[in-house]
Parts: structure tokens; C-alpha cells; sequence
């Protein structure tokens, strides 16, 4: 009777918190967490992740950003064939399998500038969460959900973004007690806006490993929404 009793008063502290914190507060207190020092700003480093699907062999690509100098680089292993974008504030330089290509041999490679900005842009949005979150052009919603996934109670934040940025719908959920971010879900949008109920994907976030001072999840498992279909794993190792 005592640990039935424990556990209501538990669940009602947690409801009454839940409520009364604003999605701004949720947000400081994750940054907070993955963040302690303040260093998101002014990140230099390098870091590999391994790729691994159930239809395909391991990718490993190795990553550096340097914020402050907007320097990015990738080099992705895959079988044989390893490929190189770099971007600077002035240049985009391409590699296959060292070579360097000039934009004919790139184009002949399905290289592009391009892509090379689509990947500085995913790989720094995808591991600047959710310090990123901060950025112009993202719409945090002022309700802080309350929501059970996969047998686990979180605080949800709602985002959105301006059109130039993107039409797709966020979910970040949150540990109510650490305020660690331990999932991520996103749908896709009709022409008018609404979201797609089977659309989208859903990451689950376990272990942490430290980047320049920053607690990144270590292993990202990626989901279809729908039918909870299994796409693949980021991993991020040492090296």
C-alpha cells in the first residue's frame, strides 16, 4: 500500500511540474544538460559515426565542424569508395576517394556543392540538438506535452519552422527528471500545412558519449512512424 501510494504521489509531483514549467524552461534545462558550459557556440571538433542498416554494409564517416570558422568537413568510407566534402566561407572542395574533382568529375560522381551544404547542415543540426533549437527560423510551441512513448514518460516540445527553413513537424522528448533528450520524432506536412499521420520518422537516443564538452547521444536508432519499421543506426565511436 505504501509503494502504490509512493507511486501517486510521485506521478501527481511530476503532473503538477509538467504543468507548470513553459516549453522556454524545458528548452533551457536541455541545453542545460547537454550543454553545461556553454561551448555549442564556439564547437571545433571531429567525430566519427558509423552508419550500419539491415540492407546495406557499414558507412563510416568521419566529421569535423569549426563553427566559428564555418568550416565543415565529411569523409564517407563505404566499401571501396570513400568520398570528401569540405566547405568553407569561400570554397567547396570535393574528393573521390582522394582525388580531387573539379565540377565535371563531381557531377559524373553525383557529387555536388550542394550536397556538400546538405550535409553541413544535417550532420550540425542533427548534433547540435538541442542547443540548435535557439536557432531563427525555429517555432518552439508554448505547450509542454505530457506524453507515454515506448513505455517511457517524457516532456514534449513542439516545433516548427519558417517556410525557408523547413515544413516538416518536431517532437523533442525529454527526460522529466535530467531533462536529457532522449527521442526525436518528425512528420511530414500537406500543401496545407497539416501533418501526415504515417509519415516521418522516429529516433530513439541511447548512451552519451562527450564532444568538445558536449553530451551527444552516442547511438541513434532511426524508425519509420509508420508500422515502427526499423531503418538503420548512427553510431558514434572512437577512433
Amino acid at each position: 500500500m505504501k509503494s502504490v501510494l509512493l507511486v501517486l504521489i510521485i506521478c501527481a509531483s511530476w503532473s503538477i511540474n509538467s504543468q507548470n514549467i513553459t516549453s522556454k524552461q524545458v528548452l533551457e534545462n536541455a541545453i542545460a544538460y547537454h550543454d553545461p558550459n556553454s561551448t555549442w557556440a564556439t564547437f571545433n571538433s571531429k567525430f566519427t559515426v558509423e552508419m550500419t542498416t539491415p540492407t546495406s554494409v557499414k558507412r563510416t564517416s568521419i566529421i569535423a565542424i569549426n563553427l566559428p570558422e564555418e568550416y565543415f568537413e565529411v569523409t564517407a568510407t563505404k566499401d571501396t569508395v570513400s568520398t570528401t566534402y569540405k566547405l568553407t566561407k569561400q570554397t567547396c572542395e570535393m574528393r573521390y576517394n582522394g582525388k580531387l574533382l573539379d565540377s565535371v568529375a563531381a557531377k559524373n560522381k553525383k557529387m555536388s556543392c550542394d550536397r556538400a551544404l546538405l550535409y553541413k547542415n544535417y550532420y550540425t543540426y542533427l548534433y547540435g540538438l538541442p542547443m540548435k533549437l535557439n536557432d531563427p527560423g525555429t517555432n518552439l510551441s508554448d505547450i509542454v506535452e505530457k506524453k507515454t512513448f515506448k513505455g517511457k514518460d517524457y516532456l514534449v516540445l513542439k516545433v516548427t519552422y519558417d517556410e525557408a527553413v523547413g515544413s516538416d513537424v518536431w517532437y523533442f522528448y525529454f527526460n522529466p527528471e535530467t531533462y536529457a533528450m532522449e527521442v526525436y520524432q518528425f512528420f511530414k506536412t500537406d500543401d496545407e500545412g497539416n501533418v501526415k499521420p504515417d509519415s516521418g520518422e522516429y529516433i530513439l537516443l541511447s548512451d552519451e558519449t562527450i564532444v568538445n564538452d558536449i553530451k551527444m547521444p552516442k547511438v541513434r536508432a532511426w524508425y519509420y512512424n509508420k508500422a515502427d519499421k526499423y531503418l538503420g543506426t548512427d553510431t558514434l565511436v572512437e577512433k
